[in-house]
């Protein structure tokens, strides 16, 4: 194999971080030759080029002045959005978590409305993009719970709990095989990016755990910097945008920029997202600049829907409870911030969240459906459902506003 340096940096303002180095692997090509017609046949026959990945465990981070200035700006937004969310944290880090969840997948054009992620979540019958999504939700929780120790198993874990149910043979393992993006699917050759032969894997996520447990850059700069990294080695077969992302929220969370709840960055970053993937290659091409300045970018945007989020819930939350005849002790005032955080309910579900037997739970849903504030729907199980059509129009508006561009003019 032979081994070429990457592009230089001509721009002396960029500061510097090493480029990605390419080197030559044969192609062994598993399709058999009469189905192929010659030229493809000639193309098979030659080397591809993959990524090596340089170890940036101990490297010094020196970013413009500008970039540095955006991460610190975008780091006091998360901080004060915390602090603002983390007041009703019980209803509304589930939901930020789940829109996270949802923006994400959303980046790999995995979309599904949020009537359909809730239907996943309580088990009702739902497509498939809807489990998926589910799946990035116990991705993201995974990456929560984890963040004291962001290290190999950890991710893997994050990794095993996005897939293991759409994709059990996958989930949680290291890939084996050459993976790229871009191009065709019978080989690597023409792609627009290579990731490292998986004989390289072990060894860069090594670098890459070590480069985490650094507790000597600002959070969203090392927040920023490792997730480039990750999407550089692309380590699994599958999922690795989804688990890279994940990993920005393990990593806000163990550097303390984040206590309570999931700041929804990946609606920010989907507001642009060739914005964010420009970025991506510009850090394998030696600028570390840009990706920090997309993640700081990407916070303004993710903060200004988020505060729009939680405005219409705490005012359908307001409505509800102004509407709502009940004691004081009934379990229908618990049940309001049940439905904001899990808008299509079942009496099993009311029964087990709220520790309530069958009867005081229907009594509880009776309240609410006097309130307005629940509707009764049919199940794919034939089962007896009920919405929360309020919650689940608050949850579509935010999919839809991330969905544009200039989000943080509105």
């Amino acid at each position: 194999m032979s081994i070429s340096p990457g592009p230089s940096i001509g721009n002396a303002t960029t500061p510097r971080w090493p480029a990605l180095s390419w080197e030559e692997r044969p192609w062994e090509s598993s399709l058999p030759p009469d189905l192929l017609s010659r030229s493809a046949r000639e193309t098979l026959r030659q080397p591809y080029r993959a990524a090596v990945v340089p170890a940036i465990a101990d490297l010094d981070v020196h970013l413009p002045r500008a970039a540095a200035a955006a991460a610190e700006g975008a780091s006091a937004l998360i901080r004060d959005f915390d602090a603002e969310a983390g007041g009703d944290v019980a209803p509304f880090s589930a939901i930020l978590l789940r829109s996270e969840s949802a923006s994400s997948s959303q980046i790999e054009n995995l979309t599904s409305g949020a009537k359909q992620i809730a239907l996943a979540e309580i088990g009702e019958d739902a497509r498939r993009n809807a489990t998926q999504i589910v799946g990035n939700v116990h991705a993201m929780q995974a990456a929560i719970s984890l963040s004291d120790n962001v290290d190999g198993p950890a991710i893997l874990a994050m990794h095993r709990a996005l897939l293991e149910s759409t994709e059990p043979d996958l989930a949680g393992r290291w890939r084996t095989e050459q993976v790229w993006i871009g191009g065709t699917g019978i080989s690597p050759h023409g792609a627009a990016f290579v990731a490292p032969h998986p004989d390289r894997v072990g060894a860069a996520v090594d670098d890459l755990v070590a480069f985490a447990a650094r507790d000597d850059l600002p959070p969203l700069v090392h927040a920023a910097l490792t997730h480039a990294q990750f999407e550089t080695i692309h380590p699994f077969p599958d999922g690795n945008g989804r688990t890279g992302r994940a990993l920005i929220h393990a990593l806000l969370r163990r550097r303390g920029l984040t206590r309570s709840v999931t700041v929804p960055v990946s609606a920010g970053l989907l507001v642009d997202t060739r914005a964010y993937f420009d970025a991506l290659t510009a850090y394998r091409e030696g600028d570390p600049a840009t990706i920090v300045h997309e993640l700081a970018r990407a916070t303004d945007d993710a903060v200004t829907n988020g505060r729009l989020l939680l405005a219409d819930l705490r005012a359908a939350r307001g409505e509800w409870r102004a509407r709502i005849r009940a004691r004081s002790d009934s379990a229908a005032w618990r049940l309001v911030d049940l439905v904001l955080r899990q808008p299509v309910i079942t009496t099993a579900t009311v029964q087990r969240e709220l520790g309530i037997s069958h009867t005081n739970a229907m009594r509880a849903i009776e309240h609410l459906v006097e309130a307005g504030a629940l509707e009764e729907v049919g199940g794919r199980r034939r089962s007896v459902l009920w919405q929360a059509g309020q919650v689940l129009t608050a949850l579509d508006g935010f999919a839809a506003r991330a969905g544009r561009r200039g989000l943080g003019q509105l």
